[in-house]
Formats: structure tokens, C-alpha cells, sequence
């Protein structure tokens, strides 16, 4: 997502730019609102944004494409020609009036947002799954034992995945980024670190580890949506996992 001559660092409103605009025409000439929305979001440019007093990042760490915050901002813009139910079910999660598939998708919204659209889905969604994950794998472990072990199955979790507790990983995130300890951390910062902690288990765990852990998520976050009827994109984790992002 490039903002062309405009400083990435400036955070401005751009309720007129020709997303908003295309988004607006193509559903008043009778286009289903879903697909002016994904052609809106290809023609989306800037990363972040300041609109009715809040601040919207789009993108982490100028990789990973939140794609169903883009969403909520731009339903905004046409909430008259949503149906509640539908809105609903797209920003809760993530289903669209109409099953797509994931080539469609991409054609939809461009291969770069949907390359970046994968970042997030495996860096930040799958990672927060991986977690939850290994935490259920170690519960069943300690099940097993007629007397408990001594732990905190949120902090081995992290340690086993990681091969760090979850404040040492958290200083590391903050020295490398520049975030004070003192400072309470924002919901994007939150995360940023889950996105920051998926690239450090890449770079710094063991390849078949990574990939082992990184299908726990995949099939924890399946299982989830699957009991609520949503389905999740077959792409293939190892892909990410081999690119490094």
C-alpha cells in the first residue's frame, strides 16, 4: 500500500479519494456491494488513516494487510446498502454474501494486498491460534499426570513455541521497536508484537518446528470457524513459512 508523493508517516483523512469514490458509483449503478468493496480495496492506497477521530492502520509493519479493518471503514461509506446481517457476518467474521474462491479473491483486490492479506492472515490470526494451541496440547499433558505439574501453561506455551517467556519476547519487541516498558501498549501495538513474534519464530526456530506448530494454528483456527460455519483460505502456510513472510 503506497500513499504516492503523500510521507507515509502523515495520518490524514482522505474521505474523497478514488477508492471511496468508485466504491459509491459502482454500487449505485447496481453492482453487488461486496464486489465495489474488494474493487475498492484494490484501488486503496494509503496504509493508514484518520477518520471521525480514529486512527486506522491497515497495514503492520508495512507487511501485513488488515484487510477487515479496510473493510469496517469502507462500510462506512455505503451503510445504507448493507443489509445488517450481511455487514455483520463480513467484519465478525470474515464471510462474504458469496463464497469466493481465493484466486477470485486476489483478482479482486490485486496480488500485492492479497500477498500482504496472507502476512496477516498467517503472522497475526494464525500466530495468536498457535498459541492457543500449544496451550491446549499442554493441558491434555498435564491431564495425563495423576499429579499436576507445576507451571503456568500460558508462559510454557510461549516458551515452547518461542523458546523464550513471554517478557523476555516482549522486551525484545519493545527495545527493537523503541516502546517504552512503562507504556501501557495500544491495541496496534499489541498487534504489531503478534506479527513481530511470527517473524521471530521464523528466523529463530527450528524450520520443522516452525511448520509443525504453524498447522496447530491453522487447524485450531479451522476447527473454530468451521463450528461457526465460516470457511478460512486453502492457501498452503509453507509458503509463507519458506519466504520468510
Amino acid at each position: 500500500m503506497s500513499n504516492g508523493d503523500a510521507d507515509n508517516n502523515d495520518v490524514t483523512s482522505i474521505d474523497d479519494n478514488e477508492a471511496i469514490r468508485h466504491l459509491k458509483g459502482a454500487v449505485a449503478s447496481g453492482k453487488p456491494w461486496h464486489i465495489a468493496l474488494l474493487e475498492a480495496m484494490a484501488l486503496w492506497t494509503w496504509p493508514e488513516e484518520e477518520h471521525n477521530g480514529h486512527c486506522y492502520h491497515y497495514l503492520i509493519d508495512g507487511e501485513a494487510f488488515d484487510w477487515l479493518l479496510l473493510a469496517e471503514r469502507l462500510c462506512e461509506e455505503i451503510a445504507d446498502e448493507i443489509p445488517e446481517d450481511e455487514k455483520h457476518d463480513l467484519l465478525f467474521y470474515g464471510k462474504l454474501p458469496e463464497e469466493l474462491s481465493d484466486d477470485t479473491f486476489m483478482d479482486y483486490i490485486g496480488s500485492a494486498k492479497h500477498h500482504a492479506y496472507l502476512n496477516y492472515l498467517y503472522g497475526v490470526i494464525v500466530e495468536k491460534f498457535v498459541i492457543l494451541a500449544v496451550e491446549e496440547e499442554i493441558g491434555k499433558e498435564r491431564n495425563s499426570y495423576i499429579f499436576s505439574r507445576r507451571g503456568e501453561g500460558w508462559n510454557d506455551a510461549y516458551l515452547r513455541v518461542y523458546g523464550a517467556n513471554h517478557e523476555t519476547l516482549l522486551r525484545l519487541f519493545r527495545d527493537e521497536k523503541g516502546y517504552t516498558g512503562e507504556t501501557e501498549m495500544t491495541i496496534d501495538q499489541l498487534q504489531e508484537f503478534t506479527y513481530w513474534l511470527f517473524k521471530y519464530r521464523l528466523k529463530n526456530c527450528d524450520k520443522e518446528r516452525v511448520a509443525s506448530d504453524t498447522r496447530k494454528g491453522v487447524e485450531y483456527l479451522r476447527r473454530q470457524r468451521t463450528s461457526a460455519g465460516i470457511r478460512i483460505p486453502h492457501s498452503n502456510p509453507q509458503n509463507i513459512i519458506e519466504h520468510g513472510k
